[in-house]
C-alpha cells in the first residue's frame, strides 16, 4: 500500500430495491466498524434513511445522495478521501466505481481503490473479459458470446444452438437475462437485456445442472481460505436468490467439494481479488463435469448468509484486507479466539429460504428463472436438513407451518407447476408427495437431486405415521391428564414425537397431524402436545443447549430461540 490512509469513501446500499437490499447495509456497516477500528475518518454515501449504516455513530460523515457518478464526482472534490471501498455497496457501488475509474476521477483526486484493484472488477463484470481471463488458467466457462446489437445475438445463438441464455454485463439480480428456446423467445429477451446493459452474453444452457458456490477470501500476501461453500436446492435455471440454498453443500461427494474449491482459489489468486469474492458453478450431476457460472468480486447476498451461517464476519475481515492486513494478522471478531486464517466448519445445516411479495405486484410473472423477484430471505439453523427447512419455511410470513401440515393450496396441474417453478414450489412439492408423487417423477419433473427430494419424502412419512393416532383426538377431551399419561408412554408413540421434534415438527404441527384440531383450538392443540412432550421428558436440557451455544457462540440466539 502506498500513502497512510487517514480517510476512506465508502460507497453504500443505496435505495432499496428487490436484488439489492438489507444484505448490502449488513456488509457495507461491518465494513465501516472495521475501519472506525483503526482510526480512520469515515465517509459514507448512501440516499437510503432505514438503514443501520446510516445510524448515528457508524460513520463519521454520511452524505444521503444517490450512488450515482455525478454526485459521487463532487463529494469527492468535497471530501478528498485517501482511499474508497467499492465491493460492500452491491453492483450499483461496483458499477459507479468502475465509472468513476474510466473518467479519470479516481486518478485526478489521487483516491486509492482499497482492497480488490478496479481491473480485476472489470474482468469479472466485463462477461468477455471474464471468459478470456479464465481460459488463461484453463478454468472452464459456459460457451457463450458478448455481443453489443440484437443482430449478434441473433447469430451467437445460431451457432449456440437454442437452448441459450442472455445475460446482461454489469446488471443486479440477473436483471435482464433469460432462456430461450426460438427465436421469438431471444427477440424479447434481447430486448430487455439491452434496456439494462449495453453488452449481453449469449450462452449455451446448462439447465439441470447443479449449482453450488463458494465463499473465498484473499489477502495481499496471497494467503486464501474458503470460508463456505452452499448448494442450491434448485438446479441451474432458477437465480441463486430465488432458491433455498443449503449450507455446506449435502451432495457433494469429497473429490468433487476438493476440486471445485481449489478451482475457486486458483480463480481468485489469478484475477488478482483482495477481500471476499463468491464464485459460482454449474456442475455435472451425472460427473464432475463443471462450468464456472461467474465471480462477484464484491459482498453479495450470498456472503451475508455465509458470514451469519459461520460466525466468520466476512464484510469485516475483507475491509481490513483492504487496509493492507493479512489473515493471519487478524482475529475473527465474532469468535474473539481464532485466527481470521482459519477455515469455519459446520457441524450443523444451515437453510436460506427466500420470501416474496408478488401478490403486491399488478399482473407480475409468478414463474421463477434466471431474474431475481424475491424481496428477502430467511435463514434457519438446525442440526439435520429436515429440522431447518421446516423451521425457515415458518418464519417465511406465508402462514405456513412447516413443509406439511399446512393450509390447503389449490393447484389444478401438479405437473405443470413441477416443471414450471412458482413462488409456491416448496409447497407443490409437498402436494406432491401428498398425493402419490413418487421421488424419481418429481426428479425428472424438477431436476431438484434425489438427495433432497428423499429427505422431504421423510417428513412426509413422518407426518403419515402421526396421522395413524388420530384416535387420541377422540378421547383426550374426556380424559383427566393422569389416565392420558398411559396412553401417551406408548413406547411408539413416545419414539415417534421425539423423532418429530428432531426433524423439524412443531408442537402445531404434531397436534394437526394426529387431528386435535377437530376438537379445540389451534393454540390449545400446541400448547397440549407440549405438555405431553413434558410429561415424556422429550425437551433439550439447559445443560444441552448450554454446550452448544458455549461451542458456536455467534450463533448463540439461534440456538436459544430453536429450543424455544
Amino acid at each position: 500500500m502506498g500513502k497512510k490512509i487517514t480517510k476512506v469513501l465508502l460507497l453504500g446500499s443505496g435505495a432499496l430495491k428487490i436484488g439489492q437490499a438489507g444484505e448490502f447495509d449488513y456488509s457495507g456497516a461491518q465494513a465501516l466498524k472495521a475501519l472506525k477500528e483503526e482510526g480512520i475518518h469515515t465517509v459514507l454515501i448512501n440516499p437510503n434513511i432505514a438503514t443501520v449504516q446510516t445510524s448515528e455513530g457508524v460513520a463519521d460523515t454520511i452524505y444521503f445522495q444517490p450512488v450515482q457518478f455525478d454526485f459521487v464526482k463532487r463529494i469527492i472534490e468535497q471530501e478528498r478521501p485517501d482511499g474508497i471501498l467499492l465491493s460492500f455497496g452491491g453492483q450499483t457501488a461496483l458499477n459507479c466505481g468502475v465509472e468513476l475509474y474510466e473518467k479519470g476521477v479516481l486518478d485526478k483526486y489521487g483516491v486509492e481503490v482499497l482492497g480488490t484493484p478496479i481491473q480485476a472488477i472489470i474482468d469479472t463484470e466485463d462477461r468477455d473479459l471474464f471468459v478470456k481471463r479464465l481460459d488463461e488458467i484453463g478454468v472452464k466457462t459456459i460457451k457463450s458470446e458478448a455481443c453489443s446489437s440484437i443482430d449478434e445475438v441473433r447469430r451467437a445463438a445460431r451457432e449456440l444452438g437454442f437452448p441459450v441464455i442472455l445475460r446482461a454485463a454489469y446488471a443486479l439480480g440477473g436483471l435482464g437475462s433469460g432462456f430461450c428456446d426460438n427465436e421469438e423467445e431471444l427477440q424479447v429477451q434481447a430486448e430487455e437485456a439491452f434496456s439494462f446493459s449495453p453488452q449481453v452474453l449469449v450462452e449455451k444452457s446448462l439447465k439441470g445442472w447443479k449449482e453450488i458456490e463458494y465463499e473465498v477470501v484473499r489477502d495481499r500476501y496471497d494467503n486464501c481460505i474458503t470460508v463456505c461453500n452452499m448448494e442450491n436446492l434448485d438446479p441451474l435455471g432458477i437465480h441463486t436468490g430465488e432458491s433455498i440454498v443449503v449450507a455446506p453443500s449435502q451432495t457433494l461427494n469429497n473429490s468433487e467439494y476438493h476440486k471445485l474449491r481449489a478451482l475457486a482459489i486458483k480463480i481468485i489468486r489469478h484475477i488478482g481479488i483482495v477481500g471476499e469474492c463468491n464464485v459460482q458453478y454449474a456442475l455435472d450431476p451425472v460427473s464432475e463435469d463443471y462450468r464456472v457460472i461467474e465471480v462477484n468480486a464484491r459482498l453479495s447476498r450470498s456472503s451475508a448468509l455465509a458470514s451469519k451461517a459461520t460466525g466468520y464476519p466476512l464484510a469485516f475481515v475483507a475491509a481490513k484486507l483492504g487496509l493492507g492486513y493479512g489473515l493471519f494478522e487478524l482475529k475473527n471478531s465474532v469468535t474473539k479466539t481464532t485466527s481470521a486464517f482459519f477455515e469455519p466448519a459446520l457441524d450443523y445445516v444451515v437453510v436460506k429460504i427466500p420470501r416474496w411479495d408478488l401478490t403486491k405486484f399488478h399482473g407480475v410473472k409468478r414463474q421463477l428463472g434466471s431474474s431475481m423477484k424475491s424481496v428477502g430471505e430467511v435463514m434457519a439453523i438446525g442440526r439435520t436438513f429436515e429440522e431447518a427447512l421446516q423451521k425457515g419455511l415458518r418464519m417465511i410470513g406465508q402462514g405456513m407451518h412447516g413443509f406439511v401440515e399446512n393450509h390447503e393450496i389449490k393447484i389444478h396441474d401438479i405437473s405443470a407447476a413441477l416443471h414450471e417453478p412458482t413462488d409456491m414450489r416448496i409447497f407443490v412439492l409437498s402436494k406432491a408427495m401428498e398425493i402419490g408423487y413418487s421421488v424419481d417423477k418429481i426428479h425428472q419433473l424438477t431436476m431438484i437431486d434425489c438427495w433432497f427430494l428423499k429427505k422431504l419424502k421423510h417428513i412426509v412419512d413422518i407426518s403419515h405415521r402421526l396421522k395413524e393416532y388420530t384416535w387420541l383426538s377422540d378421547i383426550e377431551p374426556y380424559m383427566e391428564p393422569l389416565e392420558l399419561i398411559e396412553y401417551i408412554e406408548e413406547p411408539g408413540f413416545a419414539t415417534l414425537l421425539h423423532e418429530a421434534k428432531v426433524y423439524g415438527f412443531s408442537d402445531f404441527q404434531i397436534g394437526r397431524a394426529i387431528g386435535l384440531e377437530r376438537v379445540m383450538s389451534m393454540d390449545q392443540a400446541g400448547l397440549l402436545v407440549r405438555s405431553w412432550r413434558k410429561e415424556l421428558g422429550i425437551t433439550p436440557t439447559v445443560n444441552q443447549i448450554d454446550t452448544l451455544a458455549a461451542e458456536y457462540p455467534a450463533q448463540t440466539n439461534y440456538l436459544y430461540l430453536s429450543y424455544l
